[in-house]
């Protein structure tokens, strides 16, 4: 019988089905947290349970660290050493690798996980973090979980899962010039709705995903719970193995080849059947900006706000309301007051090259708060050694440590009161950057171009 990619996945894991109809699926790598991390472990401790395997465990400092120059243990959230100086003491109890601060290793965890090489094809990977369906760029079952599941699955790698139906979507076509995979993925959202994955594994696939690096890849599977997917997965390729090869925990000699030709047989089934299929031509795709406070209010950037956003849709009026837009208003020429380079959508260094790219020799708008914050201190040295630093702090950036900061208003680090502010995260709720600030969703050249204006601008316009 034909198989998705991921129905061949899923059933490598399945242990066996329980009566509820749930699927009992064994995880094969798990990564944390410092805000999460240390809550599980300490719960296993209390009750007298340990790690299985923890050898295949991991866990970042990344979502409430500082990310400012110098910074320590101390952090802006008043209770963030707490959950620092927790979590190392959990992680070094239980045997876990840990990606502190000071490892020139720390970073994002869905930026760490596959330049170390943990992801790898075919491996299910949970991390209790909703975007963990980044990794499933690389052929990989991975999925975020929550703090009791991370607890179970850390002492019987195994978790009781509902089996999702599959979708496919194909990107036809080649993508134009400015247009990056976050615009193929907005453009996915605003299409089909934030609701309109709900229930499915989609595997993402046409021509146009298969001309994407890696890191692109990353972000197009990244914002498949923006979709509200339980995961996106990408069938690894070429482009995944040479990406793979060399890194620290990757397979090597004899072991690569082995693990190279079972990585090839993860694919769909030329006759596979999906629950779902979607078709998007690439050329209908433009750079493109939300309006309003949900990755599905967006829009190509030339265009402008929907007339048809009214009292007859109470939740895009309040969106307008708290955005301060009206129905008809164009977004290009919007004046902003800040710009973030940053998150696990948008972090790496091809991120922070096309950014670069327009920042070169240019100042951003008098006035205009910029901040980039690389997704690793391995991408911070890597731009660092294209001198990409110093293209950021010539044109008016700051230049940060690496962590999550601004993608969310937890870490202690905001944009101010009800300040505008164009962003490469993933989500644009209501006071996600700060309190009530206007978060527009944008790609790095977007958000550059922008930066350099001070005010929302379309990137072919500048290019």
């Amino acid at each position: 019988m034909a198989s998705t990619l991921f129905d061949k996945l899923w059933n490598e894991h399945l242990i066996e089905r329980q009566d509820d109809h749930t699927d009992l699926i064994y995880i094969d790598r798990i990564f944390l947290h410092e805000r999460t991390g240390s809550i599980a472990l300490e719960s296993l401790e209390a009750d007298g349970r340990q790690v299985f395997c923890p050898e295949q465990v991991f866990c970042c400092m990344d979502h409430i660290v500082d990310t400012y120059p110098g910074r320590g243990d101390d952090t802006t959230m008043p209770s963030g050493r707490d959950f620092i100086v927790a979590t190392r003491s959990a992680v070094a109890e239980a045997g876990i690798t840990l990606f502190d601060l000071g490892d020139p290793r720390q970073g994002i965890v869905h930026v760490v996980s596959p330049e170390q090489g943990i992801v790898q094809p075919g491996v299910t990977l949970v991390c209790p973090d909703s975007h963990t369906c980044t990794q499933g760029a690389f052929g990989a079952l991975a999925w975020g979980i929550g703090s009791s599941e991370a607890e179970h699955a850390l002492v019987t790698k195994s978790l009781r899962v509902q089996r999702p139906r599959t979708m496919r979507v194909r990107f036809e076509g080649a993508l134009s010039p400015a247009v990056s995979a976050k615009d193929m993925v907005l453009y996915l959202i605003a299409a089909f709705g934030a609701s309109g994955g709900s229930g499915y594994a989609i595997e993402f696939a046409g021509p146009a995903v298969e001309a994407l690096d890696m890191e692109a890849r990353m972000t197009l599977c990244n914002m498949a719970v923006e979709f509200s997917a339980f995961t996106g997965i990408i069938a690894p390729d070429d482009t995944t193995f040479s990406y793979l090869r060399g890194r620290p925990y990757s397979p090597t000699g004899d072991a690569l080849a082995q693990a190279e030709n079972y990585w090839r047989s993860l694919r769909s089934d030329p006759d596979a059947q999906f629950g779902r299929e979607l078709v998007i031509d690439c050329a209908d795709i433009e750079p493109s900006v939300t309006w309003g406070t949900s990755p599905e209010h967006c829009v190509p950037i030339s265009a402008a706000v929907p007339l048809s956003v009214g009292s007859d849709d109470p939740a895009r009026e309040r969106a307008l309301r708290y955005m301060g837009l009206a129905p008809g208003q164009r977004l290009s020429g919007l004046a902003i007051e800040a710009a973030f380079i940053g998150s696990c959508t948008n972090a790496r260094l091809s991120d922070l090259r096309a950014a670069a790219k327009v920042l070169r020799g240019r100042r951003v708008a008098d006035g205009l708060r910029a901040i980039c914050v690389p997704g690793s201190m391995q991408v911070r040295a890597a731009a660092e050694a294209e001198g990409l630093d110093r293209v950021f702090i010539d044109a008016g950036f700051e230049w940060r440590e690496s962590g999550c900061s601004m993608c969310f208003y937890a870490g202690g680090e905001h944009f101010g009161y009800e300040q505008r502010v164009i962003s490469t995260t993933n989500r644009n709720f209501e006071s996600r950057q700060g309190p009530r600030t206007r978060t527009h969703l944008a790609s790095p050249v977007t958000v550059a171009v922008s930066a350099l204006r001070g005010c929302i601008t379309d990137p072919r316009d500048f290019l």
